[in-house]
C-alpha cells in the first residue's frame, strides 16, 4: 500500500507483471475442448504426471494432444492413454515414444474414488488439460458421462439462449 497526500492509505492495483508472472506459474500446455462438448463434467481431480526429460522439454515448447486422451485405473494404478506428446527434435537417440502410457500420481482415497464411479455405467476419465503448476506437471481429470447426440443438441441451444439473453440485457443497459 502507499501513503495518499490527505492521510488514509490507498490499495496498488495489481500490475501486469504480477499478472503475467501468475500465469506462467500456472501455464496451460494442453487442454481438451471438446471435452464439455461430448460429456457431462461431474468431479473433477488435479494429478501429477510421470514424464521423462525429452517429454518436460516437449511440453515446456507448448507441443502435446490430449484430443483423443482418456485416463484408467490399471492394478490401483491410475495411468493417461493416448496422450501425445512429440518427440523433442534436439533429443536425439534418447527421445522417448509419443504415446506411451504415463502413469498419474494420485492420493489413494482419489484413486479409490475413481475407480468406484468408473464402475458405473457409462462412466470413464477425461483428461481436460495439462499444465505446469510451480514448475510441476499437472494433469486435471474429470469422471465424465458421455452425452448423448439430443443432450449435446440441447446444451447447445441453452448456450445460444444464454448467449442472446446476456446480449439483450447488454444492450438494454447501454440505453
Amino acid at each position: 500500500m502507499r501513503r495518499i497526500a490527505r492521510g488514509g492509505y490507498h490499495n496498488v492495483t495489481v500490475t501486469s507483471a504480477a499478472k503475467k508472472a501468475e500465469q506462467e506459474r500456472n501455464k496451460i500446455v494442453a487442454q481438451n475442448r471438446a471435452a464439455s462438448y461430448n460429456y457431462d463434467l461431474l468431479d473433477k481431480f488435479e494429478a501429477g504426471i510421470v514424464l521423462v526429460g525429452t517429454e518436460v522439454k516437449s511440453l515446456r515448447d507448448g507441443k502435446g494432444s490430449l484430443r483423443e486422451a482418456y485416463a484408467e485405473i490399471r492394478a490401483g494404478e491410475p495411468w493417461l492413454v493416448n496422450c501425445h506428446i512429440p518427440e523433442y527434435q534436439p533429443g536425439g537417440p534418447r527421445n522417448h515414444d509419443p504415446l506411451r502410457k504415463r502413469k498419474l500420481l494420485l492420493n489413494r482415497r482419489e484413486i479409490d474414488k475413481l475407480e468406484v464411479a468408473t464402475q458405473q455405467k457409462g462412466m470413464t476419465i477425461v483428461p481436460l488439460k495439462i499444465y505446469f503448476r510451480d514448475g510441476m506437471a499437472k494433469c486435471e481429470l474429470a469422471v465424465a458421462r458421455g452425452k448423448k447426440f439430443h443432450d449435446r443438441r440441447e446444451a447447445e441451444r441453452r448456450k445460444e439462449a444464454k448467449r442472446e439473453a446476456d446480449e439483450a440485457m447488454y444492450r438494454f443497459r447501454r440505453r
